[in-house]
């Protein structure tokens, strides 16, 4: 894969994105004398940093990383395709029903923007043109759904142990099972014809 002085701005701004997050939450924390590894748990408890972190990972590798098997799998076409389908869930998922319910400022402003807008378009533009098109297939949309739907089955199991759930739209305790599923499936949805699309632009760009 080619190098480019602009993969290493991409991955620099992922980490600059976690790194705000991560010290807001635990400054809060400090503030309230509350466990900081309390706090680490909570903020990778939630799909949009576990996303972004892979993002600067695969951005990392790209433009820092050794060779070696770690690289060779993160910077695999189908790793890296999931994780664009992956990080445009994020984008579209925190604006279509996220994003209306608070108005974050200053620090957090600035992470909300990097982790929700910045990283997702950028790493969209870094698969269009870094990773190698024509090696996707239509088995790889169900492999890919497997980290979503994990994480869907962590995010419950968490939430019913400490009693708060990440994603208001995955909150058992004032929805139900029942209208969680339907939206975890309607999440679903989205996240295969995100997915379906790549496939697409994929063999597209093979010509």
């Amino acid at each position: 894969m080619r190098r480019h002085p602009w993969l290493s701005t991409l991955a620099m701004l992922g980490w600059l994105g976690l790194s705000v997050q991560v010290y807001l939450v635990l400054w809060g924390r400090w503030q309230e004398q509350a466990s900081l590894i309390g706090g680490l748990i909570n903020v990778f408890g939630y799909f949009t940093v576990l996303t972004n972190t892979l993002v600067a990972t695969v951005l990392s590798y790209a433009a820092f990383g050794r060779e070696g098997a770690s690289k060779r799998f993160f910077l695999s076409p189908v790793v890296s395709s999931a994780v664009a389908a992956s990080i445009v869930l994020v984008a579209l998922a925190y604006s279509l029903l996220l994003r209306h319910l608070w108005q974050p400022e200053g620090w957090q402003w600035l992470a909300d923007e990097l982790l929700h807008d910045v990283m997702p378009a950028l790493y969209v533009l870094y698969w269009w043109f870094e990773v190698p098109k024509g090696r996707l297939r239509l088995h790889h949309l169900g492999l890919w759904a497997f980290y979503p739907a994990v994480y869907f089955a962590y995010a419950l199991w968490r939430g019913s142990e400490i009693g708060v759930y990440a994603y208001p739209f995955i909150d058992v305790a004032t929805l139900g099972y029942g209208q969680v599923m339907i939206n975890a499936l309607g999440v679903l949805a989205g996240f295969w014809a995100i997915a379906g699309v790549l496939l697409i632009l994929d063999r597209w760009r093979a010509g």
